[in-house]
């Protein structure tokens, strides 16, 4: 958990699954015996903990403008090839 040690206030939310995905998370669930909240509290910390470089990235100022340039320079035939790079 990302957050361990702390006390947390937790909400309430509303998930929307196929029919077919409930009943198997309902099941391991069963089967390990653990609340569903927990289940996926656990798994919505592994998805932030994934998605925390993406954040940081994001977060330096122009990251983002300096790849949609660059997107569009590859576009217009420009860049360099693999073959040119430095390692």
């Amino acid at each position: 958990m990302i957050l361990s040690g702390a006390r947390l206030k937790m909400n309430a939310t509303t998930l929307r699954l196929p029919e077919k995905k409930l009943k198997l998370i309902r099941a391991i669930a069963g089967y390990e015996n653990r609340p569903l909240s927990k289940i996926f509290e656990e798994l919505v910390d592994i998805y932030i903990e994934r998605h925390k470089e993406t954040l940081e990235l994001l977060a330096i100022p122009g990251f983002v403008e300096e790849c949609k340039g660059g997107l569009k320079e590859i576009r217009e035939g420009g860049g360099k090839g693999l073959d040119e790079l430095v390692d």
